[in-house]
């Protein structure tokens, strides 16, 4: 990153407060308020990595019990996102392209949604970057395997 990245900062600020991840979550959900409908608790926030948890809880549900495929694509696409974001400079932005989903196995339980990216590329034109993500059940099992394809590209002077 060659300048200070504001959700990086505001994480590091925040997450070691009692009630800073709770109140930086908030602050992600203020801003993009999609992501409130699966109440996301942030565990982990870097650059090249972004952990989220979520609840198994009614709102979340399908119709045989289990976590909603969308719920988890949601969980899917916050962490891509916050790990894209605090991973990329300052002076380039991003956007999702497209997601490939494999729904593995049923959730029936709590989730927790990883985003990785090592090595962590060199930016320095626009261009695709794969982000996979994984999301697993409380047993550490995969349910779903996601790659979030981000469009980066320097930002408009």
């Amino acid at each position: 990153m060659s300048k200070s990245n504001f959700m990086l900062s505001t994480w590091q600020r925040l997450s070691h407060w009692p009630g800073g991840k709770w109140a930086f979550a908030k602050l992600v959900c203020w801003k993009a308020p999609y992501f409130a409908s699966i109440k996301p608790k942030f565990v982990a926030l870097r650059p090249g990595y972004c952990e989220v948890y979520i609840r198994k809880r009614r709102a979340v549900l399908n119709h045989i019990g289990t976590v909603h495929a969308i719920a988890m694509c949601n969980m899917a696409e916050l962490v891509a996102g916050s790990m894209t974001d605090v991973t990329i400079p300052a002076t380039h932005r991003w956007i999702p392209k497209g997601m490939t989903v494999a729904y593995l196995k049923k959730a029936e339980t709590d989730l927790r949604a990883i985003a990785e990216l090592e090595p962590v590329p060199a930016f320095a034109s626009s261009g695709e970057l794969p982000v996979t993500v994984k999301v697993l059940d409380s047993l550490g099992q995969t349910v779903v395997h996601a790659v979030i394809t981000m469009w980066v590209a320097p930002k408009n002077k």
